[in-house]
């Protein structure tokens, strides 16, 4: 295992590409037949995307969007179970669509996914540490898809469950887009993080991609978590999109398994 002291400035060599987007078009390759549906899911998260329907807002149903698009029910249906199925939009019964929302309870443990090894999952107690802007080193510019010293926000947590310290967050966000994030109003908050995002900053967390890799705790890491020196950690690096496969957010966790687990589901 490897020492890992959380660094503002510094990310591994091996962290998360960005590159995820879809392969430029060629002039030899043939164009593609997209599904209607497909078509119709692009359009509603067109609208998605453009705040037609704000997060938490019942979306028109089935048969006042077949009209708008002028397709079948069928169509508009298979489009909205593709947009369930990824988490833009939750479905409830006897009350229509709505835009999913980083304030339900659903939502909160869909990005965080440390578990307890016994008892039900709840959510941490956040203490910020530190938040400041500075200007985005080389290696985190790529994974934002920003430039080379252009602002960033830069915020250190600790995470607690029942007041043991067991995650130590760093994360980066795109200064243009955050302006105004404090740390008064980091702890003013009382809700999940992504959920003062969506609501403060329009910004909707839709996806991530992680790497997971085993380290050692060092000595600034062990007295933020209150652990000692080398004690097994997770280091959890995520990249998180926006619409449109926008990167908003970079973040390293380092995470205490000695009573947790972390939890995936794979389909």
């Amino acid at each position: 295992m490897t020492s890992n002291t959380p660094n503002p400035n510094i990310l591994p060599a091996n962290s998360p590409s960005s590159g995820t987007g879809v392969v430029g078009s060629s002039s030899n390759v043939s164009p593609t037949f997209s599904p209607l549906y497909q078509q119709i899911k692009s359009l509603i998260t067109q609208s998605l995307q453009a705040g037609e329907w704000k997060p938490g807002e019942l979306i028109p149903s089935e048969m006042e969007l077949a009209a708008r698009f002028k397709v079948s029910q069928g169509t508009v249906r298979k489009a909205i179970d593709e947009l369930s199925a990824e988490n833009l939009v939750v479905r409830r019964q006897g009350k229509g669509t709505f835009v999913a929302t980083h304030h339900e309870a659903r939502a909160q443990f869909r990005f965080l996914r440390l578990a307890p090894d016994e008892g039900v999952p709840h959510y941490p107690e956040n203490k910020i540490i530190e938040v400041r802007r500075l200007r985005a080193p080389a290696e985190v510019a790529r994974l934002l898809e920003i430039k080379s010293g252009d602002s960033v926000v830069f915020i250190r947590r600790v995470q607690s469950f029942s007041g043991v310290p067991t995650i130590l967050d760093d994360l980066w966000l795109p200064g243009v887009i955050f302006k105004g994030l404090t740390a008064e109003r980091l702890n003013e908050y009382k809700g999940p993080m992504y959920g003062l995002f969506e609501t403060e900053f329009g910004t909707h967390m839709i996806r991530a991609s992680e790497q997971i890799r085993a380290v050692c705790a060092d000595a600034v890491v062990a007295e933020l978590l209150s652990i000692a020196p080398g004690t097994p950690l997770l280091n959890v690096e995520r990249v998180s999109y926006t619409y449109g496969d926008k990167p908003v957010e970079l973040r390293r966790g380092l995470y205490l398994t000695s009573q947790h687990h972390y939890r995936n589901e794979l389909s």
